[in-house]
């Protein structure tokens, strides 16, 4: 029994040097075998915990690397999104400046027009003024098609502020513009129906289709009694029931009969003047009735003082007979 004792202990010899006795350790056999094995435990637990910190530490450093490229990615969409922003940016200031630079060409082309009108006013009527534009206008259209071309150059920021800049001044000249047109025109626009009024209205269209005269304005013997007398007017012979039309725009004042003047008719123009139809076989108009130039009025005849089928045709200013040759003539005639 002893001797199975003995088998299951170890001496364990521990010498220091030669100086020092031996000592010896007995020590049983299985805590021999169980100290190496704890040891082995003990190692393999360190190490699996540091392998276990390790990854620990790998993921982490993995998930703030991925949330970094996330960061990353989130920043290169912003800056591409912020590039693509001044990219549209700068293609609407430019849209926009284009965009000015027609309106600013067409809003001149109407000041251009404005001013015609205008020189047609002045031209037609002496009496009307108007202060003069230092606008130049231009004809110039433009076309959106895609036929365009050249070199790329790219645009800098500065420029593309100065573009802005100038688009703002160039809509700031165009709303002067805009105010001084909508205070222009409208009185453009009243002496431009005033002086058609008065060019519709002058008494220069030939009333009849015929173009024979047969008595001209002043002294003349007269066809009844055959002495000196005055002729206020022009005789233009024609055919019974010929057309009559009026020398011009106006309103009929009369349209009546008498026994000189047989069935006649006047009509009051503007600045002061009136055309007389004389000797009319019939007449086409009321009172009060506004005619247009060239409008049929009445039928040529001979009724009242005369000898034949003929218009007496007269122009009166300001109550006084005037010569009518120099208002109408047969080569001005808008008829013939």
């Amino acid at each position: 029994m002893k001797g199975a004792t003995a088998n299951r202990r170890m001496t364990l010899l521990v010498m220091r040097d030669a100086q020092h006795s031996v000592k010896q350790i007995h020590l049983s056999k299985p805590l021999m075998l169980a100290v190496p094995a704890a040891a082995v435990l003990s190692l393999s637990g360190l190490v699996l915990a540091m392998q276990a910190h390790s990854s620990q530490v790998i993921t982490q450093l993995e998930q703030k690397v991925n949330l970094e490229n996330m960061k990353n990615l989130q920043l290169q969409g912003s800056v591409n999104s912020r590039e693509q922003s001044i990219e549209r940016l700068q293609n609407e200031i430019i849209k926009l400046s284009s965009q000015a630079k027609d309106m600013q060409l067409k809003m001149e082309h109407v000041d251009e027009l404005e001013q015609q009108l205008q020189q047609f006013i002045d031209k037609h009527s002496t009496s009307m003024s108007t202060d003069d534009s230092a606008v130049k206008a231009s004809s110039l259209s433009w076309d959106a098609s895609e036929h365009v071309g050249g070199e790329f150059i790219a645009v800098h920021e500065n420029e593309m502020l100065d573009l802005a800049q100038e688009t703002k001044d160039d809509f700031q000249e165009m709303q002067e513009l805009l105010k001084a047109m909508e205070s222009q025109v409208p009185h453009t626009l009243k002496k431009a129906q005033e002086t058609q009024t008065q060019i519709s209205g002058n008494p220069t269209l030939w009333p009849t289709s015929s173009q024979v005269l047969t008595s001209s304005f002043g002294y003349r013997t007269d066809p009844f009694t055959g002495k000196a007398a005055f002729h206020a007017g022009i005789d233009i012979a024609g055919e019974n029931g010929g057309p009559v039309y009026a020398a011009g725009a106006g309103k009929v004042v009369t349209a009546d009969e008498s026994g000189a003047r047989g069935r006649y008719i006047i009509i009051e123009h503007p600045n002061g003047l009136q055309t007389w139809y004389m000797h009319l076989s019939k007449i086409q108009v009321d009172v009060g009735e506004s005619v247009d130039k060239g409008e049929q009025i009445a039928l040529l005849g001979s009724t009242g003082r005369s000898t034949g089928p003929h218009l007496h045709f007269q122009v009166v200013k300001n109550d006084k007979p005037m010569n009518p040759l120099p208002y109408i003539r047969p080569e001005k005639s808008e008829l013939y």
